[in-house]
């Protein structure tokens, strides 16, 4: 590992303890990732109260507190070092509502399971090289917090192939919105 790229920590909390320890395993087999394995929400927010973290992959479909209800207390809960943290979320199915949530807890992408390892440690690397925390500038601020120009209506969904398995939830950054302004 060179001196340039620090070791990064992954928090994974899944649906159970087999698929957070086969993430776990793979994600770990990248020499620049540390990952803790939580079976909790508490054990979680008590992590985050003493140790940074620099991504949080989390599940739609485990027991307990919703995973978008999860989020936004981190979101909001200023005790906690990363409460900005990058979040990935699975799920067997997405709905609009499940949709409207992950936008408003600050889910920065939701990956539809069954989905390969790899797969989530290719998202996870990418997350991590650009660090794109959705709309963290001087902290979470709730729905409104991207601060955008109001998109033309009708909304132009992205075409998707069926065997897609990311659900974007915010258009591409990279192109930009209002051509001729590119400046």
């Amino acid at each position: 590992m060179s001196v340039s790229e620090p070791t990064k920590v992954v928090a994974i909390i899944a649906a159970n303890t087999a698929l957070s320890s086969l993430l776990a395993m793979v994600v770990a087999g990248d020499s620049h990732l540390k990952v803790r394995q939580f079976e909790s929400d508490i054990e979680l927010i008590a992590y985050m109260r003493i140790a940074p973290l620099d991504m949080l992959v989390c599940d739609f479909d485990r027991d307990g507190r919703p995973a978008y209800e999860m989020v936004e207390s981190i979101r909001l809960n200023n005790d906690l070092i990363s409460q900005d943290v990058p979040v990935i979320a699975l799920t067997r199915t997405i709905t609009p509502p499940m949709r409207h949530q992950a936008i408003s807890a600050g889910i920065d992408e939701v990956i539809i399971k069954p989905m390969s390892p790899r797969h989530l440690l290719q998202r996870i690397q990418a997350r991590l090289r650009t660090r794109s925390v959705v709309g963290v500038l001087g902290g979470y601020r709730g729905p409104d917090r991207r601060n955008r120009a109001p998109l033309p209506k009708p909304y132009p969904v992205p075409t998707r192939r069926a065997t897609d398995n990311v659900i974007p939830l915010f258009p591409d950054r990279r192109k930009p919105r209002h051509p001729g302004l590119e400046g």
